[in-house]
């Protein structure tokens, strides 16, 4: 009997010191990672370049972490095997040690998940939800028994506080996106920065695209993650179109407004078509927000340019075998009136020219577009017109006064149109 207790305590004795070499072995490897404790103040008073660093940090820190603890987990499971042994309560005095650890990292994650928010934290966010998912099925099995179980729900408690997080700052910047009251004025129609910056931050979600639909389930189990992705994306895509609704009613010229929306909406649906967010927000979309392009770009024309090709026409009552110069009287034209179009008309086409040719369209096919759709529309009116009433001003004493232009100097003028302000300086 005595023989059988001392043979117990020689065990036990050399049990625990098998615990106390490995808890030794992992202290020291953990204490080669320097984890520093870092509050809510702490994080929200750094700069993003150096939290994005510490990110980095965390995640390679926390990988190590749990890798570690991992593998003193399955040695204590071989080593206690078959022994009446608490090989739970053992595992749970040698990681000590490396749950101080984990839980100091952990308690960054909380910090950084509570801070303030911004758009840029959004990706800082999906960068900590990825880990946290990458490590969650070793969290379980090392943490699995009573006596480990406050760690467990204290990783899984983060995965959930992230992705709460996360949803909840998309909802953010929709809201930031469409009340956006940035004072800068884009005078020459161009491109907004809103729009750009918009784009640019989806973008980069895709490149989050299967965590952002592991981190989506977490709140729809049942739908299909990629149409809850075309939600989002759709809301912020409309919520970045109600700003530029709103931001268009700067520009007193209807013309030009036309012209910021086509630029704008245009940029949206070739960054779409051009990205991974094409097979998520759908054809049609694409072909919806084309169209309306297609309507800003002929309302555009019809502001811009009704006018001009207004006086182009003229409605003559001649009778049937009368020429409207051989009588001018009975058709209700006459020279006079015909002097003052062609001068209207040269005085409007070089107040358009000054105007337009100083607005900007950055997508050479749009320029092209928009020049070729002036070009069908004035270009046939105005040779139709020199041509019926060319005569009539041609044996004036200044007939360039009136006609002043040739078809192709009108179209080699509109060949200018939407360079901006620093074509035109280069030409100068």
């Amino acid at each position: 009997m005595g023989n059988t207790l001392t043979m117990k305590k020689i065990c036990s004795n050399e049990l625990y010191l098998v615990r106390d070499a490995r808890r030794s072995a992992l202290e020291l490897n953990l204490r080669k990672l320097g984890v520093e404790r870092l509050s809510k103040d702490d994080v929200e008073r750094m700069q993003s370049d150096a939290l994005e660093a510490k990110i980095g940090k965390w995640s390679k820190y926390l990988q190590i972490t749990v890798k570690l603890l991992d593998g003193e987990r399955k040695i204590c499971d071989e080593v206690f095997e078959g022994i009446s042994f608490n090989k739970d309560q053992c595992f749970s005095e040698l990681a000590g040690t490396g749950v101080s650890v984990a839980k100091t990292l952990l308690s960054f994650g909380d910090a950084v998940a509570k801070s303030k928010r911004s758009p840029e934290k959004l990706f800082v966010l999906l960068d900590m939800y990825e880990v946290m998912h990458e490590v969650r099925s070793e969290v379980e099995v090392i943490f699995q028994d009573s006596s480990c179980s406050e760690m467990r729900e204290a990783a899984l408690g983060l995965m959930k506080l992230l992705a709460q997080t996360a949803h909840e700052m998309f909802v953010d910047f929709e809201e930031l996106v469409e009340n956006d009251t940035s004072k800068t004025n884009v005078h020459d129609g161009t491109v907004h920065p809103l729009t750009i910056r918009v784009i640019n931050h989806v973008k980069f979600l895709f490149d989050y695209q299967l965590t952002l639909k592991l981190l989506l389930q977490e709140f729809e189990t049942g739908s299909d993650t990629e149409s809850q992705l075309a939600v989002v994306l759709t809301k912020i895509m409309q919520a970045l179109q109600n700003n530029l609704d709103g931001k268009s009613n700067q520009y007193k010229d209807p013309a030009l407004m036309s012209i910021f929306l086509a630029n704008n909406i245009h940029y949206m649906v070739s960054s779409v078509r051009r990205s991974e967010a094409k097979h998520i927000l759908g054809d049609d979309w694409i072909q919806r927000h084309r169209r309306i392009v297609q309507q800003h770009a002929k309302q555009y024309k019809m502001v811009a340019w009704g006018k001009a090709v207004q006086t182009l026409s003229i409605q003559v009552a001649s009778s049937s075998g009368t020429s409207a110069s051989s009588d001018l009287s009975s058709s209700g034209v006459s020279r006079a009136m015909i002097k003052e179009r062609f001068k209207s008309f040269n005085m409007q086409f070089e107040e358009l020219c000054a105007k337009q040719s100083l607005w900007t369209i950055p997508d050479q096919e749009l320029r092209e577009t928009l020049r070729l759709s002036i070009a069908e529309v004035l270009l046939p009116a105005y040779m139709s017109f020199v041509k019926r009433f060319g005569n009539l001003v041609e044996n004036e004493k200044k007939p360039h006064k009136y006609l002043k232009y040739q078809p192709d100097e009108l179209d080699q003028l509109l060949g200018e149109f939407f360079e901006g302000q620093q074509s035109v300086e280069q030409k100068k």
